[in-house]
């Protein structure tokens, strides 16, 4: 077997974590995957899907040993983390996550880490609505873009297989600060799931109308489907950069109802086909929208 990455402790195997146990082991890329989880059940179906080798409930004896440590909770469980394990790994483990906001947690690892910095921040853009080990998938970060922070007062070997992780699992490693990474999936992940809960809500209010939805409903609010408590997390950590694109996305929202109230039909299909380029730019996409 080639431990390109020796002993690994994923700490949270849900449907990332777990993911990322299976692409590690199927690949022989660790010598041993242990598991953290807070629920017993959950750390048996990560053992049982052959996602890890071991599994523990107690974080501080499961990142003894370790020589990479990837944290695959919710965000705001981050921190806490962070703190329990600065003082329990050796000087040489490197240490990264996969939280879907940045700027607070690196900001708090060079608050209280020493330098240079072994831990490196990372964000995987892959997911599902679906959740827990039982959705994990192998090839789940195949043809995925991952987010790691530019190499600053890190130490380098630490940054380099950060990196080196995210390739050898399938990704596409893009270096994006924490600040702008944040102002970023503000608007490509996070405010379209708030906008697609509130779509849900708002069709939900009309009563039962199960027999007038179609495809474009499914379509646009089937991540509403998601864990509750991790877009809460996702929205407390990324608060600053959410809220100002949800006033921006207000005004614009505004400034459509009012062409829509007073009639405007040329300037509706300006704004649909303005809508239609702007989609074909965002996604790189040469085709119709």
């Amino acid at each position: 077997m080639n431990a390109g990455f020796g002993a690994v402790t994923i700490v949270g195997v849900g449907l990332l974590g777990g993911s990322l146990g299976l692409a590690l082991k199927q690949r022989g890329l660790a010598s041993c995957v242990r598991g953290v989880g807070r629920r017993q059940e959950v750390l048996d179906t990560a053992l049982s899907i052959n996602a890890i080798d071991d599994a523990s409930l107690d974080l501080g004896a499961a990142v003894r040993g370790a020589d990479l440590i990837v944290l695959c909770t919710p965000a705001v469980l981050i921190f806490d983390q962070l703190d329990t394990i600065r003082s329990r790994v050796a000087p040489n483990v490197v240490v990264t996550d996969v939280g879907s906001t940045k700027t607070e947690i690196c900001a708090h690892v060079r608050s209280n880490w020493s330098r240079p910095l072994r831990f490196v921040g990372s964000h995987p853009m892959a997911g599902s609505e679906k959740f827990g080990p039982e959705h994990a998938s192998a090839n789940l970060y195949d043809g995925c873009v991952t987010i790691v922070e530019p190499l600053d007062d890190h130490a380098e070997d630490a940054h380099e297989t950060v990196c080196a992780l995210w390739r050898a699992v399938g990704s596409r490693v893009i270096e994006v600060a924490p600040r702008a990474h944040d102002d970023i999936v503000a608007r490509t992940s996070h405010i379209p799931h708030v906008v697609a809960a509130l779509i849900a809500e708002l069709a939900a209010a009309s009563g039962e109308v199960r027999d007038f939805t179609g495809k474009g409903f499914r379509d646009v609010t089937r991540i509403a489907a998601g864990r509750a408590e991790l877009w809460r997390d996702i929205c407390l950590t990324n608060r600053n950069a959410i809220v100002e694109g949800l006033r921006e996305f207000g005004n614009r929202t505004e400034a459509v109802r009012e062409l829509i109230e007073r009639g405007k039909a040329y300037e509706l299909e300006a704004f649909f086909r303005s809508a239609q380029v702007a989609r074909k730019k965002v996604l790189g996409e040469d085709g119709p929208a």
